[in-house]
């Protein structure tokens, strides 16, 4: 909730900085959230991060249904404090904060592109800086924030930089917004189940990968 109530207000009040201000806010509030709760959840607050938490052990199966309802009822709830806190005409300019830079189908493949390699990116992050044992870090909440910051900054003009199905449905139902809502979707849990894959087979900790032990 508290994520994505700061990005979807960043973006909707957004005016002049281009992806700056939604990058440091995206990225300073999710790395703040997980130092503030990780120890209570491990600060997912993403269903493609669950995704891959879970394929490395991170996350026991029964919970992974339990926290993508979670995480997704946090993403209504956010965004719907944003809605309410902010000006019509701001609100209705940026189409709630919803994900709208796809228009044409001609650019589905490169959004989706981009959303598997920034999601892979930041799912790296997590898994690795915070789970994988060997390499963890108790950096690891500001190291997944600049990730998520950079990403946008490098990658918020093609899709949006979504990199996270909860952030792009809460606006979706909020501003009853769903053009190409699905790449939002796909993107991420495919960067997220490749993450999973390649460190449970071949970067992660002796427990954890299969080969090359």
């Amino acid at each position: 909730m508290l994520f994505v109530f700061i990005g979807c207000m960043s973006v909707i009040m957004n005016n002049l900085t281009g992806s700056l201000q939604p990058a440091l806010a995206h990225g300073l509030a999710l790395g703040l959230t997980i130092a503030i709760l990780g120890g209570i959840s491990g600060g997912h607050f993403n269903p493609a991060v669950s995704l891959g938490a879970w394929i490395i052990g991170g996350l026991n199966l029964v919970l992974v249904v339990p926290y993508w309802i979670c995480q997704l009822c946090g993403g209504m709830i956010g965004a719907a404090l944003a809605k309410a806190l902010t000006p019509e005409e701001d609100y209705e300019k940026s189409a709630g904060a919803a994900f709208n830079l796809v228009t044409m189908d001609a650019q589905v493949a490169r959004a989706i592109g981009a959303e598997i390699v920034m999601t892979f990116f930041l799912v790296l992050a997590v898994c690795m800086g915070a789970i994988n044992r060997k390499t963890s870090t108790a950096l690891a909440p500001f190291c997944i924030g600049f990730t998520v910051a950079t990403d946008i900054l490098a990658g918020g003009s093609i899709s949006g930089a979504c990199m996270n199905p909860a952030r792009a449905f809460g606006p979706a139902v909020a501003a009853h917004f769903w053009a190409y809502h699905w790449i939002y979707w796909v993107g991420p849990m495919i960067g997220g189940l490749l993450v999973g894959g390649i460190i449970r087979l071949l970067l992660g900790d002796p427990k954890i990968r299969l080969f090359l032990k």
